[in-house]
């Protein structure tokens, strides 16, 4: 009989099994970037992309070879900030001062060519960091989704900020104005619908931008660089490739970044900070660090809750910000709870990304499945132990998933982010136990409560709202809808985002005013009636 550890091996094919309609065409070699309005050839050192998908060969499994691109050094990056800058021009250049209908029109050019561009970018998002194809397809509609919804909310702004208040004799009119220039750097697991949740916004509210693609998924922006290049101007999109740590800090210390937009670690994000001479001046937004909490109480629907928590804990393998990463549960339903959530693990289908209905993929980032049995092990040696079947295997990339019980504050799984598909459950007797957890807890994103008792769960809520930015009742922990304002206390982010929230996040409000006279009156009248100025302006976009 074959271990699982072996099945695991089996699930990667050779290389002429990947289905025909899967298949790379071919390598993706990026020689060029996008600076200043032109894309440059670029000869130098490069960086070989290996996919989570390994290939079975004469010499047994290894990552198959996706491609490479740029890995430039300080000297481009610090050329594309000059080409950033220059764009901005302190607020005076071409887009920045563009109507707000005329950088809407640029966006939506844009989303035309990258809609042409969807079988190729899908195809690199399933290959680079393993997602299922289905996944994959999904990222790519929502971020579109997104972009639109961003086109449709400013549309709006535009139409609020379009009248002129009167107020003690004080005429003014109130829009958002930008900031300048933005370093915009996603982050793998979502790494085109994340990444654009901050670049689009920033983009179409006048800011220019240096863009840091992820370092797992950043072969797939490649196929868009050319439509970046024909929809805005000279110097407002600009791609910079490197070592984080040669080329982001010289960026940082020049003082010349207006604004840090990161989905990353707290960690990182207080170093990238603290680089920059004037903290002041720096605008940041944030997505950070995060260990949110699923809650199961004695009188919750435990089918519900391992519905729920299955989904929460691993879809995408648990490799997303919005997963449950701890889940505390009653001592009264523990046993019951276990034995669901339990089953339901082995019902998940495992497998290659393009395969149908594949729920558990490998995963990107080759240290992790050597961390991930870290965790179990230092779990297991502070008396946990793995109740799900086959928990915790491992072959290359794959790692099955582990429910660990019963965790305690001695083991990295009690503090510390996984990222991974391993689920830690905790008993609780006193609700007091995971409320206290949470309030010491670094982390303030997202906690989910199941109960059916209404007493119960207001009791809840209350206390939990003040510590996370988002209470789900009876449901897991996520992100969207995208309208809702989506944050996190504490470590765990800086700033919303939302569609409506980004773009107040890269913009700041801004007034012209004067004093209610009939000559004063004259001058505006004379403004907006010959459409001289693209702020103080009553044009309205339908």
């Amino acid at each position: 009989m074959t271990t699982l550890e072996e099945q695991l091996g089996l699930l990667f094919p050779a290389a002429a099994d990947v289905p025909a309609e899967f298949r790379l065409e071919a390598e993706v070699h990026q020689k060029e970037y996008l600076s200043d309005g032109v894309m440059k050839t670029w000869n130098g050192e490069v960086h070989t992309v290996l996919s989570p998908v390994c290939i079975k060969t004469e010499k047994g499994l290894e990552r198959k070879v996706i491609g490479s691109y740029p890995l430039c050094g300080a000297e481009e990056a610090m050329s594309s900030l000059d080409a950033a800058v220059n764009a901005y021009r302190d607020g005076r250049g071409e887009w920045p001062t563009m109507t707000v209908g005329e950088r809407i029109a640029c966006v939506e050019k844009f989303t035309g060519k990258m809609i042409a561009k969807k079988k190729e970018v899908v195809q690199l998002i399933m290959w680079e960091i393993g997602k299922s194809y289905a996944d994959s397809v999904k990222e790519f509609d929502r971020t579109v989704e997104y972009i639109n919804a961003t086109i449709d909310a400013l549309k709006d702004l535009d139409r609020q900020s379009s009248r002129f208040a009167i107020e003690q004799g004080i005429i003014g009119q109130i829009r958002r104005s930008p900031l300048g220039v933005v370093l915009c750097m996603g982050p793998f697991n979502y790494p085109l619908n994340e990444t654009f949740t901050t670049l689009i916004p920033a983009l179409i509210m006048g800011n220019t931008l240096l863009f840091k693609p992820p370092k797992h998924g950043t072969l797939l922006h490649y196929p868009l660089l050319e439509a970046f290049r024909e929809c805005f101007p000279k110097g407002v999109v600009n791609t910079i490739y490197g070592r984080g740590n040669v080329i982001i800090a010289p960026l940082m210390e020049s003082g010349r970044i207006n604004v840090l937009t990161l989905i990353g670690s707290s960690k990182v994000a207080n170093q990238l900070k603290k680089m920059h001479p004037k903290v002041n001046r720096l605008r940041a937004i944030l997505g950070l660090d995060a260990k949110n909490a699923a809650i199961i109480t004695e009188k919750a629907d435990i089918d519900l809750a391992v519905k729920e928590c299955v989904l929460g804990s691993l879809s995408f393998n648990g490799q997303r910000c919005t997963a449950i990463k701890i889940i505390f549960v009653h001592k009264q339903v523990a046993d019951a709870f276990l034995d669901k959530l339990s089953a339901a693990v082995a019902q998940l289908k495992f497998g290659m990304p393009w395969e149908k209905d594949v729920f558990l993929t490998p995963l990107p980032e080759p240290h992790k499945p050597g961390y991930l049995q870290s965790c179990v092990a230092d779990a297991a040696a502070h008396g946990a132990k793995v109740m799900n079947a086959h928990g915790g295997a491992a072959n290359a990339s794959f790692v099955y998933p582990a429910v660990v019980y019963p965790v305690n504050e001695k083991m990295k799984l009690y503090r510390e982010e996984q990222f991974g598909p391993v689920i830690p459950v905790l008993p609780f007797e006193s609700i007091e136990t995971p409320i206290e957890y949470l309030i010491a807890s670094d982390h303030g994103q997202q906690v989910s409560l199941f109960t059916n008792d209404a007493a119960e769960l207001a009791s809840l809520i209350d206390p939990l709202i003040n510590q996370v930015s988002r209470v789900n009742i009876n449901c897991q922990c996520q992100r969207g809808p995208d309208i809702f304002p989506f944050t996190g206390r504490k470590d765990s982010a800086e700033a919303t985002l939302s569609v409506s929230d980004a773009l107040r996040a890269f913009s700041i409000r801004s007034l012209v005013a004067t004093k209610q006279t009939e000559e004063n009156k004259a001058l505006i009248n004379q403004i907006v009636s010959e459409q001289s100025s693209n702020f103080l302006s009553t044009k309205y976009i339908f």
